[in-house]
């Protein structure tokens, strides 16, 4: 590990960091810069960037309905459904929108039950 660059040791580390998630890390549904793989997959950079939006979205106090927040996630669990069936492989692209869909409507979903468990503890 001496011979490596110091890039090539930050990359390791995020990897191993991207691992730790549960992301599958496959080379082929991840976006690469510069040569080098992000540490999780294109869905889950998608959601992890939507739960940064779903974050301040909450902050913002901007409450999406509950029937959308469902929706955008089942706008992802059906990409992955109709890839780990067999019926289309989906595209990277496709797999980080879905994802950042996934990512605002779990975030909204966390923001909720964080509103109703600060209500019932000041009754």
């Amino acid at each position: 590990m001496e011979s490596l660059s110091k890039s090539d040791k930050i990359w390791l580390k995020l990897m191993e960091l991207g691992h730790y998630t549960g992301c599958h890390q496959m080379a082929s549904r991840s976006f690469f810069i510069k040569g080098y793989q992000f540490p999780v997959c294109a869905r889950c950079t998608g959601v992890m960037i939507g739960q940064i939006c779903g974050f301040i979205l909450g902050i913002a106090r901007v409450i999406i309905p509950l029937p959308a927040s469902l929706l955008l996630l089942l706008i992802m669990g059906i990409d992955w459904g109709i890839q780990k069936i067999g019926i289309k492989e989906s595209n990277n692209i496709r797999r980080f929108i879905t994802g950042i869909c996934g990512g605002i409507g779990t975030m909204n979903l966390y923001c909720r039950v964080i509103v109703l468990i600060i209500k019932r503890g000041n009754r």
